[in-house]
């Protein structure tokens, strides 16, 4: 084996890329602020809660984020942790971005199931895990808020098993509950981790540890709270479900901690036991067969698109998770979609906004190239010929709008931001077919995307806009020749054009939906296709 060969095997072991997933407000900012806390990558966190102050969260780079305390758009932040490289992909916090969130999950290897001990398994933790279901992503679970009353592990972890339908497995075990809370016990090296409370748990919680039997731990706790330890311990033997790695990284069982992301309170063993359960970069299928990440030929592919990050030099930036192989800066890949010949000269690694131009990557890495706009999300890039990834899920949207301009000699302005921020993937942009571009049509997964539209126009292009909702409910493309004032005389259904010129339907509801298909059988009608793209962006 060459000297190339040995390094490219030790670099993509030691690799780990996951992401976080949860339902709003269950802690993910604050988890993800602390995780780099412990990683080194920033000195002192802030969280959602202390938005007042000027430390915002680091994952958090968007105006409107900081504004709202909430994280709305994908953030990459990359950090070495005990000789591992960690590619930690901070997903939107709130349910109406949950697109974002399900291709970010096309480019992790493992994903964090972060749980509300008081709320357990929410709406939005069971469609992100039935992504991971499907994907057969390895989770590991973090029951979160720990120092706060919440409800009985034990009723935890059933309803894991029970709603999820996936054994859990607790890696470890709280010592105490909501102002109670003292630590927990690692059920794997059989130790007591007790911490002490900080100063706003801003910095690392000091750590003691001892043991079960440690006659001074007993006394610290109390003979009841002890008593009630070792026999929760014990049932747990008993009857609980034994690890198995096979099967976690089959996706098939989850390992539960328990902690408190905002007292820093079980964070350190968790991320220590995490880069050893986490698996390193694994085979992806491709249209030419499986692809190693050993393989000595770079190969990736684009899973999300960010416009204006830095908005002092408009820049248009392709986030791609590195699939194989080594990434140079300059080298030529080749463009699955088109077949053309692209020089990546530009690369960029994140810690939120903030860049560093890098060299050279490895596979498992998340990286940013500057594209002109040439690339769309789902887009391979390889350096062996042209090949293609398996494709990244799409969603119909649900909500529609139409933009109304404040001043009608910025629509050149509009038309720029709209073409550059709807190929991000937050939104789609529709043109009724009589006034085409004079007042388009906006359609998303859910409505937050639209504030977040409306306030990026104003900041980054300088355009002020107000919408008009229109009471369509879903989208369909169509295939077939029709008469689009035939299907509009109903006034339940709107025919519109995409960015390519493509025919598609919006309906007031789900019976007009039915009545529409059931009436037109020679016609073909697709929730969802390919995004498309401006010819501004296909030039």
């Amino acid at each position: 084996m060459s000297n190339a060969q040995e390094r490219l095997k030790a670099e993509v072991a030691c690799r780990r890329t996951f992401a976080i997933i949860s339902h709003p407000d269950a802690g993910k900012t604050t988890l993800t602020e602390k995780l780099l806390l412990y990683g080194g990558a920033v000195h002192l966190a802030g969280s959602v809660k202390r938005r007042r102050d000027d430390r915002h969260a680091t994952s958090d780079w968007m105006a409107i984020e900081r504004e709202r305390g909430i994280s709305i758009t994908t953030s990459v932040m990359q950090f070495p942790y005990r000789g591992y490289q960690l590619n930690l992909l901070d997903t939107p916090g709130h349910n109406d971005f949950s697109e974002d969130t399900y291709r970010t999950l096309a480019a992790a290897d493992c994903a964090i199931m972060l749980l509300d001990s008081a709320k357990g398994v929410e709406p939005q933790t069971i469609k992100l895990f039935e992504v991971c279901r499907m994907r057969h992503i390895p989770i590991v679970t973090f029951i979160n808020k720990m120092d706060r009353d919440g409800r009985d592990p034990l009723d935890l972890l059933d309803e894991i098993e029970r709603v999820l339908g996936i054994p859990a497995s607790p890696a470890s075990w709280p010592i105490g509950a909501g102002a109670g809370f003292q630590g927990v016990y690692d059920r794997w090296q059989q130790q007591v981790l007790l911490f002490e409370r900080g100063e706003l748990a801003a910095h690392k919680a000091a750590m003691q540890v001892s043991s079960l039997d440690d006659p001074e731990f007993r006394a610290a706790i109390g003979d009841r709270a002890h008593d009630r330890l070792s026999d929760a311990l014990a049932l747990l033997h008993g009857a609980g479900t034994g690890f198995d790695n096979d099967a976690f990284r089959r996706g098939e069982l989850t390992p539960v901690f328990f902690g408190s992301a905002l007292t820093n309170f079980g964070v350190e063993p968790f991320l220590n036991q995490f880069i050893e359960l986490a698996p390193p970069p694994l085979s992806r299928a491709t249209t030419a067969g499986p692809v190693s990440p050993e393989a000595p030929a770079f190969s990736g592919f684009v899973f999300k698109i960010q416009a204006n990050m830095d908005p002092m030099h408009r820049d248009r930036v392709a986030f791609v998770r590195v699939c194989s192989g080594r990434f140079v800066r300059g080298m030529d890949v080749v463009h699955g979609r088109t077949g053309k010949t692209l020089t990546l000269k530009r690369s960029l690694q994140f810690r939120a906004q903030e860049r560093t131009f890098i060299e050279e990557a490895f596979a498992g890495d998340i990286i940013g190239v500057w594209d002109p706009g040439l690339l769309r999300i789902g887009d391979s890039l390889s350096e062996a010929g042209s090949i293609e990834f398996a494709g990244i899920p799409r969603f119909s949207p649900e909500h529609f709008v139409r933009v109304i301009l404040a001043e009608p000699l910025k629509r050149k302005q509009l038309k720029k931001g709209l073409d550059q921020l709807s190929e991000e993937g937050a939104v789609q942009v529709f043109f009724h077919r009589e006034r085409l571009e004079r007042d388009p049509i906006l359609g998303a997964v859910g409505r937050l995307q639209f504030d977040v539209i409306q306030s990026r126009l104003q900041s980054e292009y300088e355009v002020d806009v107000r919408f008009e909702t229109l009471p369509s409910q879903h989208a369909r493309w169509v295939e077939g020749n029709f008469d689009p004032a035939d299907l509009e005389r109903s006034g339940a259904v709107i025919c519109l054009l995409d960015v390519e010129g493509r025919p598609l339907l919006l309906f007031q509801n789900d019976f007009w939906l039915r009545q529409i298909v059931e009436r037109h059988t020679h016609l073909r009608f697709i929730a969802a296709v390919q995004p498309g793209r401006s010819e501004r962006a296909a030039a």
